[in-house]
């Protein structure tokens, strides 16, 4: 008998412990395109995140010292149901805090609409440009550390009319992405005296683009614009676009910006091609996140790595505000933390912000990406960026002023 006590109270002891150990972890969960159309830019991205998860930790921890963990999911990017159900896990299985993500939009509508927002759970999204994003029924919970793509498309516009393209033609993927930012372009580009020969719809994930080309290059137009990605439709359009002989000027956006589609396609084939892309504006936090990107080993100017910091670092500022790893008051601690005024918080700067709010004083975390003031949608404003491939790699020229 005292043989089976014993036994009995070493199990309780051990899930007490066990329980002990699941409380120490505070989770703030990913969602990414690990495969499918953006599975060469989401690297990068992850590592953004991760590094702002391993200074909170180097530096104290959150709240009494508890680890900051960063579980994955990956939404494929393309399918709705894959990203609702990697949602479904972080809120429901995994029981995160917060999540940072998704990266595309479909992605971020779905896991917010069929999980995250009915269990009450925050997002912040690094990359999920479209306007959609902002008509989300969201109860205050979705957030973006970048620009929508309202404002991108009329960046594309104004920097083509500045260097002299005054007709183009276009093709954009059937989703709220492609449209989205299509649609703006094609507003703002024709307001400014610009041509759009046409601007053709196209699914992603076939193969075959040629029919789309055909009617395209009817119109007898060399300047062709593409709102796609660059792992799925947008290098398979690029790649026919060139066997075809008819363009002779690329253009891309943000989906576009990836080092493998320089590696698919060929630098020579691409030389010259422009390109925009979410920025960071001139702030010290920019160059504090460069230093601490490259020494952590990756791109600083990777696309959305500097977005995906920001949200990671803003949402361990917020639960550091909130008091507890509690769902509850965190959507009201993300605008805290963020917000003017307050004693400035820079990148990397967690020992001083977790002193701060144990001192009861206001911070206004201003990142590596941008001041991200949330206006009542969740969303900022932002910068735009030039970037062009030159000599084999992508190289960004400058903010677009307009």
């Amino acid at each position: 008998m005292m043989k089976k006590t014993l036994l009995a109270a070493s199990f309780a002891a051990a899930s007490l412990l066990g329980a002990a150990q699941l409380q120490a972890d505070v989770k703030i969960g990913f969602l990414g395109g690990f495969t499918g159309p953006i599975e060469g830019m989401t690297p990068a991205i992850h590592a953004g995140a991760e590094l702002a998860k391993n200074q909170v930790n180097a530096q104290g921890g959150l709240l009494d010292g508890r680890q900051f963990v960063m579980p994955t999911g990956d939404t494929t990017c393309a399918d709705s149901s894959a990203a609702s159900n990697a949602a479904d896990r972080m809120v429901n299985s995994e029981r995160v805090t917060a999540i940072v993500g998704a990266l595309c939009t479909g992605a971020t509508i779905a896991a917010a609409n069929n999980a995250a927002v009915p269990g009450g759970v925050v997002m912040i999204s690094p990359a999920s440009t479209a306007p959609a994003v902002t008509e989300i029924n969201d109860n205050g919970l979705v957030f973006r550390t970048v620009p929508s793509d309202a404002f991108q498309g009329e960046a594309l516009a104004h920097l083509l009319i500045s260097k002299g393209i005054n007709e183009v033609v276009s093709t954009y993927v059937n989703n709220d992405y492609g449209r989205g930012l299509a649609m703006q372009f094609v507003e703002t580009y024709e307001s400014l005296g610009g041509y759009v020969g046409s601007n053709l719809a196209h699914e992603d994930n076939r193969a075959d683009y040629r029919s789309e080309l055909g009617s395209l290059s009817g119109e007898m137009i060399e300047n062709l614009v593409v709102f796609a990605y660059a792992d799925s439709s947008g290098q398979t359009i690029l790649r026919q676009a060139h066997e075809s002989g008819n363009f002779q000027q690329y253009i891309g956006v943000d989906g576009m910006i990836s080092d493998t589609l320089i590696e698919a396609i060929g630098a020579d084939v691409l030389e010259g091609m422009i390109a925009t892309r979410p920025g960071s504006p001139d702030l010290p936090g920019a160059d504090i996140f460069e230093a601490a990107a490259k020494e952590a080993g990756f791109d600083p100017n990777a696309v959305f790595a500097a977005q995906a910091y920001d949200a990671a670092f803003i949402l361990a500022l917020a639960v550091e505000k909130n008091g507890s790893d509690s769902r509850e008051g965190l959507a009201d601690a993300v605008r805290a933390v963020a917000t003017a005024p307050g004693e400035v918080i820079l990148p990397g700067e967690w020992e001083k912000a977790k002193r701060l709010i144990a001192e009861g004083k206001d911070i206004n975390y201003e990142g590596a990406a941008g001041q991200h003031e949330f206006d009542e949608n969740g969303d900022i404003m932002g910068v735009v960026v030039e970037m062009a491939i030159e000599g084999g790699r992508l190289v960004t020229k400058g903010v677009i002023d307009f």
